[in-house]
């Protein structure tokens, strides 16, 4: 039986060329790595960075799940070579992630001012973003999933900034990139060659291919800059799925840490729940991430500051401390 509701006309839709658009960022904004990044300073950094290197020695897995302002923060090259480090071996993203990697890589400049555009209803309507739609069939056709095949199409494209994709060089060096998509969240599902039933299989594949990585958490790292609903989400039901099985076959996933890096002031003991007359309660990175999946063994740890300087500072304990592990091997 078909719905009784009509449905949106995409075919009344003018789509314009990306080149008419004005970005807001453009890739001189994007830190080289021996740029002078903001400073910033923690004495958990450490730690993590310590606990980042024992998980590598060990194979656990060491994922980053990200907002796309970790991307727009211009530390691509830093993030890269936390990938090239065995640092980071599990990336998932937002679909607005996979957005502004892909228009970096092609044009060198990606976002734009949603209070001037959204006034026109030209708002995410730009033609050469929306051939994004055309790889996630192409996706969901090979059985590929969404952070592979893109990153994929990218490294084997001739984008002049493709060296800047963080997609590409995860496709390139083997480490699983994954885009957890909301239906209607993202400018792609504006445009009238969105599929969302490829979209739901690319994405879905690469949530499942996330899954896996968590079943190898015990001993590892999970960091988490900036994502307030994705990322704490997916990782819940995906840390659900492996400890299931995990109990089955008499294993646990219990010793590990989770790091949150984000803007957002945490009052009191970031280790302990809010109650829920507390406004703080319903910031999941708190709660999800820093108490209640850590709470029977695991470690958690909170930094406050702009991506722009915590990423890079992050980088700089790890570098310390692979140096330290291989003088102390």
């Amino acid at each position: 039986m078909s719905s009784k509701y009509t449905v949106f006309d995409r075919s009344r839709l003018r789509i314009r060329p990306l080149g008419e658009r004005e970005s807001l960022l453009c890739v001189d904004d994007w830190l080289k790595l021996d740029d002078p990044a903001p400073p910033y300073s923690h004495p958990d950094l450490e730690e993590v960075a310590r606990r980042l290197v024992a998980a590598r020695k060990t194979g656990a897995a060491r994922i980053l799940t990200m907002g796309a302002h970790l991307l727009r923060a211009g530390v691509n090259r830093h993030i890269i070579d936390m990938m090239e480090r065995g640092a980071i071996s599990h990336i998932a993203m937002n679909g607005a992630g996979a957005i502004h990697d892909y228009e970096l890589a092609r044009i060198g400049a990606t976002t734009e001012s949603v209070a001037r555009y959204i006034v026109s209803g030209e708002f995410g309507l730009w033609q050469e973003t929306g051939e994004l739609n055309d790889w996630i069939v192409e996706a969901a056709r090979e059985q590929a999933g969404l952070g592979e095949h893109i990153g994929r199409r990218i490294e084997m494209s001739d984008f002049p900034h493709r060296d800047l994709s963080v997609l590409a060089a995860a496709w390139r060096l083997s480490v699983p990139a994954t885009v957890h998509v909301g239906i209607g969240y993202d400018i792609l599902h504006e445009h009238p060659n969105c599929d969302g039933a490829a979209l739901g299989a690319a994405s879905y594949r690469d949530f499942l291919i996330f899954a896996n990585t968590v079943e190898r958490l015990e001993g590892g790292v999970l960091l988490n800059f900036g994502s307030a609903v994705m990322g704490p989400e997916v990782y819940l039901k995906a840390l659900a799925m492996a400890r299931n099985v995990a109990r089955q076959e008499g294993r646990a996933i219990r010793n590990f840490a989770t790091a949150v890096f984000d803007l957002v002031p945490i009052q009191g003991d970031f280790r302990r729940e809010l109650p829920k007359t507390d406004a703080g309660y319903y910031f999941r990175p708190h709660k999800t991430i820093l108490v209640r999946t850590v709470a029977d063994g695991g470690s958690s740890f909170y930094f406050q500051g702009d991506h722009r300087a915590t990423f890079p500072a992050l980088r700089r304990a790890v570098c310390a401390a692979m140096c330290e592990a291989e003088e102390n091997s």
